[in-house]
């Protein structure tokens, strides 16, 4: 196990023992984690600039804004970045589509270009979404029946997060989930910055039949806090030609489908 896998399980472990006590000190976390103040302190420093958490004399506690509105991290930030690439990507999983299929489509910006495709299509789908900007462009399709799952909006963010409106998921069984992390390696698998919101991707992977991972190519190598699927539960990559070569072979020899699109 690479020291940066084990860094990205070691920073879960810290935000759920913070999730669970609200707040902890430096070296109670050190105890808990079995690694130094030192290593504690860059993991700290390091989730605060991401938003997730904010430091105290001493310690930690959870922030209640994970995502400021002007952060890299925000979604209107991240929309703006290789807008070509996942506009591709969006209109290459249109292909996916089949009459009278129940899809899930999570509140990524990659999967917001499928939804800009999926507005005009005559297909009669069922479409479950935790992503605000995508219910929006898909509500005034006819074809569609939209179900936005209810939960917590926070600032700059367009998706629901948290499980409080998750209880629909243990009643269907989607034939798609359409998602896209913000990061993936080939021993993590799909991971996310958001605490907040991989809780809710998780359920939403354990209520999908197939799951179909939309990764323009700078996502690939590439780490984050928590994983919310790993690389096993993934049937299909779509990515652009940019992707890595050596791990898109990893991955069609796990018996996964990679299709990469040009732009």
């Amino acid at each position: 196990m690479s020291k940066n896998i084990m860094a990205d399980e070691r920073r879960l472990l810290l935000i759920e023992y913070l999730t669970k006590h609200q707040r902890a000190t430096v070296k109670e976390l050190s105890v808990q984690l079995q690694v130094s103040e030192a290593t504690l302190r860059t993991d700290l420093n390091l989730l605060e600039e991401e938003g997730v958490l904010r430091r105290i004399h001493g310690g930690a506690v959870l922030a209640e804004l994970p995502v400021p509105a002007g952060s890299s991290f925000s979604f209107s930030s991240r929309e703006k970045r290789n807008t070509s690439q996942k506009a591709a990507i969006g209109r290459k999983a249109m292909d996916y589509l089949q009459e009278g299929q129940c899809v899930m489509i999570d509140a990524s910006t990659t999967a917001l270009e499928l939804a800009r495709s999926l507005k005009r299509t005559q297909i009669k789908l069922t479409v479950i979404t935790s992503g605000i900007y995508t219910a929006l462009e898909l509500k005034d399709n006819p074809y569609l029946h939209v179900i936005l799952i209810g939960g917590v909006l926070r600032m700059g963010s367009g998706a629901i997060e948290g499980t409080l409106g998750s209880g629909i998921l243990g009643d269907i069984k989607a034939d798609l989930l359409f998602t896209s992390p913000a990061g993936f390696k080939p021993d993590s698998g799909l991971m996310d910055f958001n605490v907040y919101e991989v809780e809710l991707k998780r359920r939403m992977v354990e209520s999908s039949s197939q799951v179909i991972a939309l990764m323009d190519s700078t996502k690939f190598g590439v780490g984050s806090i928590a994983s919310y699927a790993e690389t096993s539960r993934i049937h299909d990559v779509i990515t652009d030609t940019d992707a890595p070569q050596e791990i898109i072979r990893q991955l069609e020899a796990k018996g996964i489908r990679v299709c990469t699109v040009g732009m």
